[in-house]
């Protein structure tokens, strides 16, 4: 996907330069800030998508307002403007601290604030510095060396591999706490690279969003480091940007993304194919209900006559059935459900901005009695806290009411970004089930193979039960869950 600026960022932040931001004074989109950006395209083509079952996507949002949680060690020293330091575990949202700006070919010291925070459990590397200095970090946190910004440890190997410390290396810093006053006019100072040690442990860490995207911590200065991975494409930050900061492809009069959508369905090149929504986040979410760009798009596809499928957790398509009817007579157009369980407490600390399951699965019903058979991905199922038989049972047997055509069942997937969010959320919330997690997933994505097992026969005497097996899909695992996961965690 591609944009573009509309216009100057009235809120003068770094973020999104160009953008018109907006908030909004509705209880609904309380702390969330929208940044409204031109799009110079708007379908887009996955690469390598011979695992997904589509190849194109739309997807008019960026970042997601369901809220549903990369990293230093806690104790962390972080230096503030009077030269004094706090440890980031007690660092809060608004704290002024010390970070950098560009000056020309160098950097400056100056004071910005905390914006966010939030924990996250990942594996520790301790960076040993040759003036005695130590940090603890994971292996994604980046610091500034004389060559630019590097990370603790090396991807693996390809024409991806990330630049990272190595003995030697110069990271830069303070060569001592000093208050601002005494820093200004002054520039970071190298210091070498003694060696990195992994611990071969996880543990407990923080991340921190700030204004200037940094920060001076253990004398070095230090990147702001990125979670749910796309929203880092926008130099946003994957926590609570993601949460909190919604990119719109639209321009003031709301009406870019239609006008892109239909100058590429007119293109010669373009043949009919099938594009799916929902894959990336949910286009559904309550945004939806201000911008209204779906309308717009699902007319376009119907009056082109284009199959399209949607994903969803949004009750808000209820409002455009009349277009999804109309856009059936023309093409085929599929749509499904994410409802992975029924329990409403565990609903309000893993998804709280969607729909209630319950209101999700009216949802069903109304789109089933409307004419569509209505696909339910039982995603995700949650080790420890959804996967018995009796979660699985339960919900198997509302799907079945609802009238769903076919329930797939996903396990929980943990691929890079939604990992660190949902392992720091269980850190925080459920720490007895982190020695279950460590032993299922280890450093995978997916969940061992036997447990993978397990929760397929679980979920197939549940579909037998109700007369959904013949009509469901049943493997936990051989489905597009790299997109599904990211929509479900949010």
């Amino acid at each position: 996907m591609r944009w573009t600026a509309l216009g100057n960022d009235p809120t003068g932040q770094l973020l999104l330069p160009g953008a018109v931001t907006r908030t909004f004074d509705t209880p609904g989109f309380a702390g969330m800030t929208f940044y409204e950006i031109r799009a110079k395209s708007l379908i887009n083509r996955i690469k390598g998508s011979g695992r997904l079952p589509f190849d194109y996507t739309i997807n008019p949002y960026r970042g997601c307002g369901h809220a549903c949680t990369y990293c230093l060690a806690g104790d962390t020293r972080i230096l503030l403007p009077d030269g004094s330091t706090k440890s980031l575990d007690a660092l809060e949202l608004g704290d002024d601290i010390v970070g950098t700006v560009r000056d020309g070919r160098s950097r400056r010291y100056t004071i910005t604030s905390v914006r966010a925070k939030w924990p996250t459990v990942k594996m520790a590397y301790r960076v040993h510095l040759e003036n005695g200095v130590e940090l603890v970090a994971s292996s994604d946190h980046r610091f500034l060396t004389e060559t630019g910004w590097k990370h603790v440890t090396p991807s693996v190997a390809g024409p991806d591999r990330r630049p990272f410390l190595a003995a030697g290396d110069n990271v830069l810093g303070i060569a001592e706490a000093l208050a601002f006053s005494a820093l200004q006019g002054s520039r970071p100072v190298p210091v070498a690279v003694a060696a990195v040690e992994p611990l071969d442990r996880t543990m407990p860490m923080w991340d921190i969003t700030t204004g200037t995207g940094d920060f001076i911590a253990n004398s070095v200065v230090s990147h702001n480091c990125f979670a749910r991975n796309t929203h880092t494409y926008l130099d946003l930050d994957a926590g609570h940007d993601f949460d909190s900061k919604v990119v719109v492809k639209v321009n003031a009069v709301k009406v870019n993304a239609v006008e892109v959508l239909r100058r590429e369905l007119a293109k010669p090149s373009w043949r009919g194919h099938s594009i799916a929504m929902g894959t990336n986040v949910d286009c559904y979410q309550r945004a939806e209900g201000r911008y209204r760009l779906m309308p717009g798009i699902l007319s376009t596809l119907s009056e082109f006559r284009n199959p399209f499928s949607i994903l969803t957790k949004g009750t808000l398509i209820l409002r455009d059935l009349p277009i999804l009817q109309q856009a059936a007579e023309r093409a085929r157009v599929s749509i499904a459900f994410s409802i992975g369980f029924l329990d409403e407490q565990i609903w309000r600390l893993i998804e709280s901005g969607t729909p209630s399951p319950r209101r999700r699965l009216d949802a069903v019903r109304q789109l089933t009695d409307a004419g569509f058979r209505v696909g339910v991905l039982m995603a995700p199922i949650l080790p420890g806290l959804t996967d018995d038989d009796a979660s699985i049972g339960a919900t198997v047997a509302a799907l079945a009411e609802a009238g769903a055509a076919s329930v797939t069942p996903l396990v929980l997937h943990l691929r890079p970004g939604a990992r660190e969010w949902y392992l720091g959320w269980l850190a925080a919330n459920r720490p007895d089930l982190l020695p279950l997690y460590h032993r299922i997933y280890r450093d995978r994505a997916y969940a061992s193979p036997d447990f993978q097992r397990l929760i397929t026969a679980r979920t197939r005497r549940a579909l037998r039960r109700h007369g959904l097996l013949d009509r469901s899909e049943t493997p936990a695992r051989d489905l597009p869950a790299g997109p599904v996961e990211q929509l479900t965690l949010l």
